[in-house]
């Protein structure tokens, strides 16, 4: 350990590095302890409180090195404290991993330089390796649950609001049918998750999982008609419902991807090119009827 002589002796450009690498654990103790004030598991706020316990013994030793306290970075505690609250330990700890990962590799370039470091690596590795691999939610327990609620809708709406869209060609009716019919699709979808939950006589509740996913599709829903009730243009509001289909199966997948270390690009594409290629073929067949069989409103 350095005593406050040593400390002196640091060069200074070594020392502004590890006053760097204070305030990150100085930071991140404060994100783990709050994390762990946030959270309804014991065991989950176990882990954050042994977490944050490390990351404050690595601030105390980079001191005794730099021989002066750093604050620390309060944006980047309110962000990452947000995220624990809004999206979940998990997606927050997800994207505070990657930052473990670079120290890792910025520690390692000090072995042979600072005695101590080696100690500080093994906790950086133990934080990655053993305490967060065991941090579990709900949220993501019922994450196949959320999938099926927002991919039934996100295909099976944007299908119908496709069709909708060239059969009928009057945005307050397209509206109102495709709320009538996403809103039975999806007491119709929470029913068969309930079912198919309660058979499988799984870890999953029955409710719980009714609940995710009706919730999902419902939103989804609100969120693809919304365009419909406010502008005029029939094709404009399918063009912005389109949109907004890729942007939630982006927002989607991007959280899953994190949270579950998932591909990001390969769930995207699938997804997208399922949902785009169904409103296709439900806007031609809307052009069909239309064109065809003279299906006028």
């Amino acid at each position: 350990m350095a005593t406050e002589s040593q400390a002196a002796r640091i060069p200074p450009e070594l020392r502004n590095t590890l006053l760097t690498y204070q305030r990150n654990e100085i930071t991140e103790h404060k994100i783990y302890r709050q994390l762990a004030q946030i959270t309804h598991s014991a065991e989950n706020r176990s882990i954050l409180e042994k977490i944050a316990a490390d990351e404050l013994r690595h601030y105390q030793l980079w001191r005794t090195y730099t021989g002066q306290d750093v604050e620390p970075d309060q944006g980047k505690v309110r962000r990452y404290v947000w995220l624990g609250r809004i999206l979940g330990l998990s997606f927050a700890l997800k994207q505070m991993e990657e930052g473990e990962e670079d120290a890792q590799t910025q520690y390692a370039q000090l072995q042979g330089i600072i005695p101590d470091i080696d100690a500080v690596i093994q906790d950086e590795d133990r934080h990655e390796a053993e305490l967060l691999s065991l941090l579990r939610e709900e949220r993501l327990d019922y994450a196949g649950s959320v999938v099926l609620g927002l991919n039934d809708a996100l295909v099976e709406l944007t299908g119908a609001l496709a069709g909708f869209t060239l059969a009928l060609q009057n945005a307050r009716l397209i509206a109102i049918t495709g709320l009538i019919t996403g809103v039975a699709a999806a007491l119709s979808m929470a029913a068969s998750e309930y079912l198919s939950t309660k058979a499988e006589k799984g870890p999953k509740e029955p409710v719980r999982a009714a609940l995710y996913t009706g919730g999902a599709y419902l939103l989804t829903v609100f969120i693809l008609i919304l365009p419909y009730l406010f502008l005029a243009n029939y094709y404009i509001s399918l063009g912005i419902s389109l949109v907004s289909a890729v942007l939630i199966i982006a927002a989607f997948n991007y959280y899953i991807s994190v949270a579950k270390d998932l591909n990001f690009k390969r769930q995207f594409l699938e997804m997208t090119i399922v949902s785009m290629g169904v409103a296709a073929f439900s806007f031609l067949i809307g052009f069909v009827l239309r064109t065809y069989w003279g299906v006028d409103v």
